[in-house]
């Protein structure tokens, strides 16, 4: 039973409040500081993650931490502590005809619950969006990076100690189902819960919470080449957000092409086969790729598409190629297949631009550029907790403002309702 855990969570959650976002931010400063300088035992216990894992696994990237990316980490949350407190700002204000006073002020929610997967920097980004917003955090990372996650919250944590912080502000469950469906059910603890990982998690939350969930993560994303996109800027969008990293959800899993546009496919898909991306290919796009000379250097890696290529998320080195006659037809495959992620549309045609980022329904829908920007960080927002695919409350990258809620503040002078 993990109640005891929530309970010293939620009354932690409290002591929060009593923290300026001057003190809040000199400890963000510290736990980064202490990154970098205990970076060691933190890649020591990464590696004992990777171990068990197979190199060939798509989720091993993901996964992994370097040097590099333990400085991007650091650096995040430095960004984090420069930004302005999300607490306090005053979104409505009107005194009513009684003389009553209402002020409407944004709060932190409490208690923020996260579920996610070999993802170990998600750790750092939470604790500093959720610290940084005046939120305690309970943590359920996968088994995959549980060394990982163990380390960082004990870095966390003595970092906590040394400016008298209650640890229990971060707290990290087992690497169980058991503690998934526990934290699902903490009603009265829990005020959020937050997947983020593949479909089946989002899925499984979703249908199994008794707590408040936000969806994020799943990205099944597309992009557009159209009649009069530029072959040089369509090639370094779609090897940007296919290849930069593959194994997150902003990665490419779909080019369509309008058919007027066969002949430059070989152009575009030689970045990709430069790094071994195969591809399924409807008919004609495979058609105009295997007649090309690029074909007999990468045969293997053009396959013929099945139902099962389009609206899926590969995580991989694996793209569909669909070959689409207008723009109302790719339109119609994305809101088939799209997951309301990020799309993109390669197009010097403005009216053109301006119909797909009017008519696709997603989160992030983008022109001339990758679907890759779609991050907390690359948004300006230090970090991020998350990518929000639905419609009711934040959508998009969440970060600060995003794990606020609000509530009214009413002053009188002793009326009385008749």
């Amino acid at each position: 039973m993990l109640k005891d855990i929530f309970e010293r969570t939620k009354r932690a959650s409290k002591t929060l409040t009593l923290l300026s976002d001057e003190q809040r931010n000199e400890i963000l400063l510290a736990v980064a500081d202490a990154i970098i300088a205990q970076k060691e035992r933190i890649l020591k216990a990464n590696a004992e993650d990777l171990a068990k894992m197979e190199k060939s696994n798509p989720l091993y990237d993901r996964l992994q931490l370097t040097d590099s990316r333990l400085e991007g980490i650091a650096g995040d949350m430095r960004n984090v502590a420069t930004l302005p407190s999300p607490l306090g700002h005053v979104t409505k204000q009107k005194t009513l005809p009684n003389g009553l006073r209402l002020c409407r002020v944004s709060v932190p929610f409490g208690v923020i619950g996260m579920i996610y997967e070999a993802r170990p920097n998600v750790t750092f980004d939470v604790f500093s969006l959720c610290f940084k917003s005046g939120n305690a955090c309970v943590l359920k990372g996968g088994k995959d990076a549980d060394c990982s996650n163990r380390e960082e919250v004990a870095l966390i944590h003595e970092v906590l100690e040394k400016y008298g912080v209650s640890t229990d502000v971060v707290a990290l469950l087992p690497a169980t189902h058991e503690a998934t469906g526990e934290m699902l059910n903490a009603v009265g603890y829990i005020d959020l819960c937050i997947p983020r990982g593949g479909r089946k998690l989002i899925d499984f939350v979703r249908d199994t919470a008794r707590v408040p969930v936000i969806e994020t993560g799943a990205g099944v994303v597309n992009t557009y080449f159209d009649k009069d996109g530029d072959l040089e800027k369509g090639k370094a969008i779609v090897n940007n957000a296919k290849t930069r990293r593959v194994s997150v959800c902003n990665a490419l899993d779909c080019l369509l092409v309008h058919e007027s546009r066969l002949s430059d496919l070989p152009a575009i898909v030689e970045p990709l086969w430069e790094k071994n991306v195969i591809i399924y290919a409807d008919d004609k796009a495979f058609a105009a790729v295997a007649n090309s000379a690029l074909y007999t250097l990468h045969s293997t890696l053009l396959q013929h598409a099945t139902s099962e290529s389009f609206g899926t998320e590969f995580m991989d080195y694996k793209m569909a190629i669909r070959t689409v006659a207008s723009l109302e037809e790719a339109l119609a495959h994305i809101d088939q297949y799209g997951s309301g992620h990020s799309e993109s549309i390669v197009t010097e045609n403005e009216a053109t631009a301006r119909q797909f980022q009017q008519m696709v329904d997603a989160a992030c829908v983008y022109w001339n550029a990758p679907t890759s920007f779609t991050d907390g960080a690359q948004f300006g927002l230090g970090a991020e907790i998350g990518i929000s695919t639905q419609k009711l409350g934040p959508r998009g990258p969440m970060a600060l403002e995003e794990i606020c809620t609000y509530k009214w503040l009413i002053e009188g002078e002793g009326q009385t309702r008749p």
